[in-house]
Order: structure tokens, then C-alpha cells, then sequence
């Protein structure tokens, strides 16, 4: 288990020689910078060394081995068709490739499902931050009716009645009555393991220059300079795991906004995502309104909605198509590698 220079032609040789020359101070004012540049900038893409759990849910294999159980089991779910796993499913990078989430009963819900790639690192969780921390988010969908539609009296007498269950509990948390408070606690040890893998791009932060293209490069270069994408996705995660408003919901749909009603900046608010596995878990957007990463790039060279709420870092970029390819090409460096994930046998 257990980061142009264009010539223009002058008419005389005087002219011709002075604008030679500042152009090759200028050539050799951007080749040494810009590798310097680009060295700090990867010095901030480094994985950590192991995931942090906290001191009143520290980690257990036992834990563990509940919390991967209960994770796959659709015994969770009213009509014991939908598990976690039904939204976070391993084969889509812990998402679920829709849109929107879809509830038990086939409908779809308000908002797209968020992946589960390293949720150890995020202090609030939800779209609008709602969840304090990963031990307080599996009750939520588990007992909503348009989610997974099972009561949390109906839970416990469910897994109370399975021996293998209350032999697995006790396991873990010693003798005594199945709680909520221990299944949230086995549910969150399990997924704090879940971690984005190795993928090209760190293979690259870490003295592999054969790793990624020039054109990823070049895209690494725009991310962290002209486009400014790391101001808000820093780091190894590639988030800032903050609330901002890109300057794209409408209406209603204000998400963080909800929860802080006067204030100004975090009315239109969405959670930072992730952008590990990004290339591999469209469509894009906390309501999955945007389809593909192009779109996404074309989406922030416009700006958004211009208003009091939106972020300071949102404004139009006049990326050139050259640079938005660059942008693409970097971003699918950050595919981690596939990895087989087994069921657990269930406890019945």
C-alpha cells in the first residue's frame, strides 16, 4: 500500500546590424532564463512520500480491509444494487464517466460524481466544500433518497445480521455494536489509499527528459506561465483543493456561495479538481457541461462570465492553436498508469 522572434527586414546594414543584435540579447536572455524557470516550477510537482492519515482515524490493515469491503458491497444501497463503487469505479479513475451522478433510481442528480484520486489530501470535500473531512461524506450518499436511498437504522440492521460483517467490524475497532461512526471511519482509511499512480509526467519531474514530448514541454511551460492554470492547480495533485468561480455557473447553481450567502467571492465557488487521470475522465466541470479537454482550454482562453464573484486569475489568454495543442499534450502526461483492482468477497 501502505508531484518569436520575427526579423523584420531593415533597409540599411546599420539598422539591419542593431536589430541583429538585440535579438540575439534577447535569444540569450530566454535561453538561459527560461530552463531556470522551468526547474523551479517542477521542484513543486513532487509526490509525496506517503499518505498522511489523521491521529483519531490512523490507519489499520483491518481498517482497511472493512473499508474496501464496504466500499464494493451494494448491500449499501436501498435496493442492494448500488455500492460506492457504482460512482467510483476503479475502471474510470474513481468517477463514473457521466455527466451527472446517477441516483438509485436512474435519475440524474444536480451534480457530476467527483473522482477519488487522492482524497487524503483534501481538506473539504464536495463541490461546495460541505463535507469537513473525508470521515464526515459516506452517510450523506448513502442515506439520500435520490442517491443511494438506504436509511442509517436500515444500514446498520443490514450489516449487524451478517456475522462476517460484525467479525470484520470487531476487527477493526474491537468489540461492540456496528456504529456509523466506525463504518464512516472504515469507508474513509479505505479511500485515503486511493492514489493517482506514476505517469509520465512524474517520471519527467524526476530526470527522465525522454518521459514527454517537447510539445508537453512546451504545454508545462503555458500551464505554470502565460496560461496561469497553477494558480490554482498547484502542486503534486494538481489543486489547490479552494473554491473559485471560473466565471461559467448561472442561476441557481452557486456552490459555495450556498453555504457563505454574503459573501461576494464565493457566490458561483466550485471545488478545484484534481487533474490526474484528467485526460481519462471527461466530461469536464462540476455539472459535466463541458465535453472534451479542448473545450475546456477554449473555455478558459474566453475568460468567463466577467462579475464581481469571479476569480482574478480568469481572464481571456489569447492562446494561439499551437499553444492550446501544447496545453493538451502536457495535460495527458499526467495519465496515471492502469492498474488491475480486485473485488473483495463479500460477507453474506
Amino acid at each position: 500500500m501502505g508531484a518569436s522572434y520575427r526579423l523584420l527586414t531593415v533597409g540599411k546594414a546599420a539598422g539591419l546590424s542593431a536589430a541583429l543584435a538585440v535579438i540575439l540579447f534577447a535569444s540569450a536572455s530566454t535561453s538561459s532564463t527560461a530552463p531556470d524557470a522551468r526547474q523551479a516550477w517542477m521542484q513543486k510537482y513532487q509526490r509525496p512520500a506517503e499518505i498522511p492519515f489523521p491521529q483519531r482515524n490512523p490507519y489499520s490493515d483491518a481498517k482497511y480491509n472493512l473499508g474496501r469491503t464496504l466500499f464494493f458491497d451494494p448491500l449499501l444501497s436501498g435496493s442492494e444494487v448500488r455500492s460506492c463503487a457504482s460512482c467510483h469505479s476503479p475502471g474510470l479513475s474513481w468517477g463514473d464517466g457521466q455527466a451527472r451522478a446517477i441516483g438509485e433510481k436512474q435519475q440524474p442528480l444536480a451534480l457530476r460524481t467527483p473522482t477519488l484520486l487522492n482524497v487524503a489530501w483534501v481538506p473539504k470535500l464536495g463541490w461546495d466544500g460541505h463535507f469537513r473531512d473525508l470521515e464526515s461524506v459516506a452517510m450523506g450518499p448513502i442515506t439520500a433518497p435520490g442517491n443511494m436511498n438506504l436509511p442509517e437504522a436500515a444500514l446498520i440492521q443490514r450489516l449487524s445480521a451478517i456475522p462476517g460483517y460484525v467479525d470484520a467490524f470487531d476487527a477493526a475497532f474491537g468489540e461492540g455494536d456496528i456504529t456509523r461512526r466506525k463504518l464512516e471511519f472504515a469507508l474513509a482509511t479505505f479511500e485515503r489509499t486511493i492514489v493517482s499512480k506514476g505517469a509520465p509526467f512524474d517520471r519527467w519531474i524526476g530526470g527522465d527528459e525522454s518521459a514527454i514530448g517537447d510539445d508537453a514541454k512546451r504545454g508545462f511551460d503555458l500551464f505554470n506561465g502565460k496560461a496561469n492554470c497553477a494558480a490554482c492547480h498547484s502542486g503534486w495533485a494538481f489543486t489547490d483543493s479552494s473554491f473559485h468561480d471560473i466565471g461559467t455557473a448561472r442561476g441557481d447553481d452557486i456552490g459555495r456561495g450556498r453555504l457563505f450567502p454574503t459573501s461576494a467571492a464565493l457566490r458561483y465557488a466550485f471545488k478545484t479538481p484534481t487533474l490526474r487521470d484528467v485526460a481519462r475522465r471527461g466530461p469536464y466541470m462540476h455539472d459535466g457541461s463541458v465535453a472534451t479537454l479542448e473545450a475546456v482550454i477554449d473555455l478558459y482562453d474566453r475568460g468567463g462570465i466577467d462579475r464581481p464573484s469571479r476569480a482574478e486569475e480568469i481572464r481571456p489568454l489569447s492562446l494561439t492553436a499551437s499553444e492550446k495543442s501544447d496545453l493538451i499534450a502536457f495535460l495527458r502526461t499526467l495519465n496515471g498508469a492502469p492498474e488491475p483492482v480486485t473485488f473483495p468477497a463479500l460477507p453474506r
